[in-house]
């Protein structure tokens, strides 16, 4: 059973790290880094749930018992990286924005450093 289904274990074990990572951390590096790793399992569970075992790639032939691979899923994700490391880098420059300006990461320094402005 637990091998039969390994990929989504993986996945849910990703997401919770993720989860966890957001919620717990103050510093906003390391929350970016759990949304990253959210994200990522999100694109594994698309991918996994892409593929038919025994299917092959869409190219169509002859042979009527083919069992095609639906390639929509790995389309949408191709699409979901790219605007996943666009929105990291964009966290990530915010982040060294704010560091300029408030001279701390830490999100709780941050919030106490706002009541002295």
């Amino acid at each position: 059973m637990f091998f039969d289904h390994f990929n989504y274990w993986i996945v849910v074990i990703l997401m919770m790290i993720g989860l966890y990572t957001v919620m717990s951390r103050s510093n906003l590096v390391k929350k970016m880094i759990g949304l990253s790793l959210f994200q990522i399992s999100v694109f594994l569970l698309y991918i996994s749930m892409g593929k038919i075992e025994g299917g092959t790639a869409p190219i169509v032939s002859n042979a009527p018992d083919v069992i095609y691979s639906n390639p929509l899923p790995h389309v949408l994700i191709l699409t979901a990286i790219v605007v996943g490391v666009a929105t990291t880098a964009l966290g990530l420059a915010l982040i060294v924005r704010i560091k300029e300006a408030f001279g701390s990461v830490d999100e709780e320094e941050i919030l106490s450093n706002e009541d002295n402005l």
